[in-house]
């Protein structure tokens, strides 16, 4: 499989990498969306974490009209629990497995990688973390709703994996009850996500960085 092109950033002043975090953007995003803030993270050279943020292709969305834009998967329908395209999903969870795999390659150690996902991207993340073949370091999913939780095939090796699950309060995008709904998903699952509601909408705030790098830390220390 030919590897999504991605926009990489390593660990700053020359420290060895040693773990990745894989982070894939929302609905009409790129990979530049999320890579600025790599630096307000402040994270400590020696975790030495490579950040890989790939750029989905762009094809048709329906709820768009049909627009051609990045995504990773088409939406059909923006009912409550969304009417998705499950083989694109499945496909790019695929991709992401590759990117994965190309880490392990390069010599970081699976349990030293984390996928991380924001609204489709997260949809995604759920999908490739829990089927990974080896065992992952966690997941990280932002203002996201688990789209395979009905058809997803959990990987025994991923069990006790830590996940992170983030979402606002005033989201007009993704209801934070979706949010909540794949909190329960993973809980039924047997994971023990932890959970954070922010007052914002479809976006980040201040406190979701210093709790997303604070997570980051404790997940790869």
């Amino acid at each position: 499989m030919e590897l999504l092109p991605a926009i990489e950033m390593d660990s700053p002043n020359g420290a060895a990498v040693t773990a990745s975090i894989i982070w894939l953007h929302g609905l009409g995003a790129d990979g530049g969306d999320f890579a600025p803030l790599v630096p307000q993270l402040s994270l400590p050279d020696r975790l030495g974490i490579r950040f890989i943020f790939p750029h989905a292709p762009s094809i048709p969305v329906s709820i768009n009209n049909g627009f051609v834009m990045p995504a990773w998967y088409d939406i059909k329908e923006m009912d409550i629990d969304r009417h998705v395209d499950e083989e694109q999903l499945q496909q790019s969870a695929a991709a992401l497995h590759a990117l994965i795999t190309r880490e392990i390659e390069r010599g970081i150690d699976s349990s030293r990688i984390i996928v991380a996902g924001f609204s489709q991207g997260g949809a995604v993340s759920f999908e490739a973390g829990l089927t990974y073949a080896k065992p992952l370091a966690g997941i990280m999913a932002l203002s996201t709703y688990f789209a395979t939780a009905d058809s997803i095939k959990v990987n025994p090796i991923q069990s006790g994996m830590p996940i992170l699950v983030c979402h606002g309060s005033m989201d007009p995008v993704v209801a934070e009850a979706l949010g909540q709904k794949s909190v329960a998903t993973l809980k039924n699952l047997g994971f023990e996500p932890e959970y954070n509601s922010y007052p914002m909408e479809h976006s980040l705030c201040p406190q979701q960085i210093v709790d997303i790098a604070d997570w980051i830390g404790r997940t790869l220390s």
